[in-house]
């Protein structure tokens, strides 16, 4: 019988020894598979701005779209506490003891969120605080009398002022223009019948109130310095929209990117509002603003505030408060400004209804927070 040689039996051994018991190699593809690091899971993306929204009820974020006037520090405070309005109006009907006697701080921390505080600040006849902080000249005046420069300088000291009694937004400057005599409605709180000069000067105004933080309020859009009437009395009519937009729309064209916010008068606008609809609860004049293309300006994605709903007839003799409230946030404003606290629960039961009913939608809402954050300096960063 033929013997087989050493050397193949050697290797048949070899082969078994490596197949069988303890010392079974491992597989090069199970080797791999052990030492591969394991794939990184994909970072969940977050919504900063869903965890913003969050710490608001649906009722408190439709309360953050309000503006109210008080007449005290307690009425502030009560107001705040209980429905967390996003800010207050500090008029003439208030008393200065709240600024003065150091009153806000209390005010200011029974908010959620940073607490706006406004006030309507021009200079000349229309001043708020002149026995607090002083006197300043009207706008008309100040244009007769100052450089841009000097009237920038001048601003940065009011400014300050204001920022020191708690004053967080002024309603300035007017950008209204008008050659009317200086005690009608807007008058002498014009700088110019000039649209380049009125544009210079509030643009000084803009600059030095930012550089001190406060904001800024550009109004009445879309122009109220060649209407007939006076919204306080009663209805407003501008001349139609083709004129305002060679004049009184100019000064909006040119500063819309400034950072300042943009108040909508109660005015009737031939050629754009609907009749019997003024431009604070019309969505025609909203979109305007937004979509600038209707008067050549770039679209605006800052702060809609309506003009005061509650003092002013244009608006009260055809509508309640509530009802105005809720046209104009459903026309597209970010924030409804009336003069007392009276009706705030009434206003925000109105307008859970309408968002209930989708009259009012909470994505829009939703969006009107974001932007009153942004502008409040309050981050909605993760």
């Amino acid at each position: 019988m033929r013997k087989t040689p050493l050397v193949l039996l050697a290797v048949l051994a070899s082969v078994v020894t490596g197949c069988s018991g303890d010392n079974t190699a491992t597989p090069r593809s199970a080797e791999s598979a052990t030492t591969r690091p394991a794939p990184s899971a994909t970072p969940v993306q977050r919504d900063c701005n869903a965890e913003f929204l969050a710490q608001f009820t649906p009722r408190q974020k439709l309360a953050q779209l309000l503006t109210v006037g008080v007449s005290s520090a307690a009425d502030a405070t009560e107001v705040v506490g209980t429905e967390q309005i996003g800010g207050i109006f500090v008029g003439s009907f208030t008393d200065k003891a709240m600024l003065a006697g150091g009153q806000l701080a209390g005010v200011k921390a029974a908010a959620k969120v940073p607490l706006m505080v406004t006030i309507d600040e021009e200079g000349g006849r229309v001043s708020r605080v002149k026995d607090l902080i002083g006197t300043a000249p009207s706008a008309r005046v100040t244009a007769a009398t100052m450089t841009p420069e000097q009237f920038y300088e001048a601003t940065l000291v009011r400014g300050r002022k204001l920022k020191d009694l708690g004053i967080t937004v002024d309603f300035a400057p007017d950008v209204d223009v008008s050659s009317e005599p200086d005690d009608d409605v807007i008058g002498d709180r014009s700088f110019s019948d000039d649209p380049a000069v009125v544009t210079k000067y509030a643009d000084a105004y803009i600059r030095a109130m930012t550089e001190v933080g406060l904001g800024t309020v550009m109004k009445h859009f879309p122009g109220h310095g060649s209407a007939s009437g006076d919204s306080h009395q009663g209805a407003v009519r501008t001349p139609p929209l083709a004129e305002l937009i060679n004049s009184d729309l100019l000064p909006y064209r040119d500063l819309i990117g400034s950072g300042a916010a943009v108040m909508v008068g109660h005015l009737d606008v031939p050629g754009l509002t609907t009749p019997d609809v003024p431009a604070s609860i019309s969505p025609e004049v909203m979109a305007l603003l937004r979509n600038g293309s209707g008067y050549g300006a770039a679209p605006f994605g800052g702060v809609i505030f309506t003009d005061d709903l509650s003092g002013m007839k244009a608006i009260t003799a055809r509508m309640d408060i509530a009802d105005a409230v809720q046209a104009s946030l459903t026309a597209g404003a970010d924030n409804a400004l009336w003069i007392n606290t009276s009706a705030v629960t009434e206003v925000l039961d109105q307008l859970e209804q309408a968002v209930a009913s989708g009259k009012l939608s909470s994505a829009q809402v939703d969006a009107s927070v974001l932007r009153m954050a942004k502008y409040k300096g309050i981050s909605t960063q993760c």
